[in-house]
């Protein structure tokens, strides 16, 4: 079936010669495959529009298994992103979770939604940190292994959370601390914080201001949780952790 679809590349791999296989993540049908044949030709019509992280207009014989690019328009190249070389490593970092846990074909519109705005947002700030945790929150959800944030995981008690337990999966409150001597204490502004970050979409936050040391903190414990968790190795993970030791 041939269908217009609007996405942003989230993968590119080369394939023969010539060709490109590209997995695009589009609201219309979900994530999918296709071969992009060409495109690795520098004249091509193909080569700008199968490039990672562009958002574009695709013509798409959609199948089950491969489907095949027929033609495609730039809706936006996102060129601020491609000339930073921290943008661009947030983005693949992002993208590349998607791939990983975003099941083939299965449309998410709010999900796309997020993807769209947080790759915006990297554009046009230099301050990513929350927006990049927000919507690992949201894809941990997608991916069935979204910790507990909105009351203790143990008791169900909404009130007086103190702590977050990677072991547990999730928050615990002050009686149930005994169930992990390991868990990571938490002030109330950022328990509410993590709540914010996994129920709330980022157009619905305005000006995020969170101290240095608070956002290092969620850091290190979304870190440890998708280690314990998550399953992907990630390529773009391990480049960034390097960018941030040379800061």
């Amino acid at each position: 079936m041939l269908e217009k679809i609007e996405g942003m590349v989230i993968k590119t791999i080369d394939y023969g010669e010539t060709h490109k296989i590209i997995t695009i993540f589009s609201k219309k049908i979900g994530k999918f495959s296709a071969l992009a044949k060409g495109a690795k030709k520098p004249k091509s019509r193909m080569a700008a529009v199968t490039q990672p992280f562009v958002y574009g207009e695709f013509l798409v014989y959609v199948n089950k298994g491969l489907s095949t690019i027929q033609q495609g328009e730039i809706i936006q190249s996102y060129r601020a992103i491609r000339e930073d070389i921290i943008k661009t490593a947030y983005t693949a970092y992002i993208t590349e979770l998607t791939e990983k846990l975003v099941e083939d074909h299965s449309p998410d519109g709010y999900l796309y939604d997020q993807l769209h705005q947080t790759v915006e947002w990297i554009a046009e700030h230099e301050d990513v940190d929350i927006p990049i945790m927000m919507y690992e929150l949201k894809l941990y959800a997608k991916g069935g292994f979204a910790p507990v944030v909105d009351r203790c995981i143990n008791c169900n008690r909404r009130e007086s959370l103190a702590a977050f337990s990677i072991n547990e999966g999730g928050l615990l409150c002050k009686s149930c601390l005994y169930k992990d001597t390991e868990a990571i204490p938490l002030s109330e502004s950022l328990v509410k914080l993590m709540h914010i970050f996994a129920k709330i979409g980022l157009e619905q936050v305005g000006k995020i201001s969170v101290k240095p040391e608070n956002k290092q903190l969620l850091r290190r414990l979304l870190d440890s949780y998708y280690d314990q968790y998550g399953g992907y190795y990630l390529k773009s993970k391990r480049f960034l952790n390097q960018l941030d030791q040379l800061k």
